[in-house]
């Protein structure tokens, strides 16, 4: 059975990264999202395994000594992380799974997980990401401040991913990511080129 692939999909809070991924897994039931444990509270409307694995202090520590996470952040005192064994063994049955995650989360997996496919989110520019932010009406002048200073740090380590989506048009980066997804479906690797050539050999 061919292994499956990881697909680890970051970019700049407002660029749309979550929008794409839920609108691939929407319309391709063969891939999987990794969902990511938490330490922090349930928010109103979350719900346990769907949204994040809501676990306490304890049992995120105990699985950080045990080596079950991808990567894992403290962020603002709550932890957060991708575990790991979820992830394998959905590749280890063939099934391709997505990571919607942080650079610094996806810099984390790039160590140990070197042969992921690592797709980069891009605003169509600044003043753009700008106006995303400011629609969800959420944000003061320093909150923004921060968040496009945030976006501008991401943004310089799109040299660590393989390939860069520019969400100007949503359909159409949708469309750009699908057939990102669908190349590296396609590639062949060294395990499949003996299997290919194995099965040929058999119908002479």
């Amino acid at each position: 059975m061919t292994k499956g692939k990881l697909f680890v999909i970051s970019g700049p809070s407002g660029a749309g990264k979550g929008t794409i991924c839920k609108e691939i897994l929407d319309e391709d039931k063969t891939l999987k999202l990794s969902v990511s444990m938490t330490t922090r509270k349930p928010r109103d409307g979350e719900v346990d395994g769907v949204h994040y694995h809501f676990v306490d202090h304890s049992a995120f520590v105990s699985l950080i000594a045990e080596d079950g996470f991808m990567e894992y952040a403290d962020v603002y005192g709550n932890f957060y992380g991708t575990p790991k064994k979820q992830v394998m063994d959905w590749m280890d049955e063939g099934i391709n799974v997505i990571l919607e995650i942080d650079v610094q989360g996806a810099l984390q997996i790039k160590k140990s997980y070197p042969e992921g496919i690592f797709i980069f989110i891009l605003p169509p520019s600044i003043d753009e990401l700008k106006n995303r932010i400011l629609g969800r009406g959420s944000e003061t002048e320093e909150t923004m401040a921060r968040r496009l200073g945030a976006a501008l740090k991401e943004i310089s380590s799109i040299d660590e991913y393989d390939y860069r989506v520019v969400n100007e048009d949503l359909q159409e980066a949708v469309g750009r990511v699908k057939a990102i997804i669908s190349a590296e479906h396609s590639k062949i690797n060294d395990e499949e080129v003996e299997r290919i050539i194995n099965r040929y050999k058999e119908e002479l």
